[in-house]
């Protein structure tokens, strides 16, 4: 990487701190504290312009390596749903359908190929090449924190979302991935709730109990 672009990367970075050192309570709460995991939906739409939006925020959250190797498919067709609905359990094929858009977060096993684009100013292929299980943990875990940006970029966003773990990742592979070989990870309803399905907010540690600090 050159001086120039690395000073400009230092200078943006001095800038952003500048105009918005932080975000306010009510950013907090809307984003997290106060935020909810939604069941039930409106029928209010979610666009393609609002998906390409939320994508472009997610894609901007850190990797390892920069490896980037979540892959999303954001289900929205019936035809699309009726397929997702094979892999879930029953209990979970309503949330599903009645949401505007089901996220599929998935990862590539191959993620590792792009490093030359990705990662330019050194080769780190040879950490993965011919290494599956060091390669597919790397990518598991870092898909889940793509997903868990993609969650809070949407609430950032004035949507709502949902995530479940309740359905088969085979089926869901089987059905979506099996031309390409990405493997699903989580799934995530995104649209605008209707509150009316929610219940009281469930209970959370203190920070004496699961923290400490050395």
């Amino acid at each position: 990487m050159s001086d120039e672009l690395r000073a400009q990367a230092q200078d943006a970075v001095r800038s952003l701190r500048e105009r918005q050192g932080q975000l306010d309570d009510a950013s907090l709460d809307l984003i997290l504290r106060d935020a909810r995991s939604h069941y039930a939906w409106t029928d209010e739409p979610v666009s393609d312009a609002q998906l390409r939006t939320l994508y472009d925020i997610t894609i901007n959250g850190p990797t390892s390596m920069n490896t980037c190797p979540a892959r999303f498919v954001f289900v929205r067709s019936a035809e699309g749903k009726e397929r997702l609905a094979k892999s879930m359990k029953p209990l979970n094929i309503p949330k599903m359908m009645g949401a505007p858009v089901t996220a599929i977060i998935a990862w590539d096993p191959d993620y590792w190929k792009r490093l030359d684009f990705l990662f330019p100013h050194d080769n780190r292929k040879p950490m993965f090449e011919g290494k599956e299980d060091y390669a597919n943990d790397t990518a598991y875990r870092n898909s889940t924190l793509q997903g868990g940006y993609l969650m809070i970029a949407a609430r950032a966003m004035g949507l709502d979302v949902g995530a479940m773990s309740g359905f088969s990742n085979a089926v869901v592979d089987e059905e979506f991935f099996s031309e390409n070989g990405w493997k699903s990870n989580f799934l995530c309803n995104i649209g605008h709730a209707d509150e009316s399905a929610l219940f009281q907010k469930l209970p959370r540690f203190g920070f004496d109990e699961i923290c400490k600090i050395m």
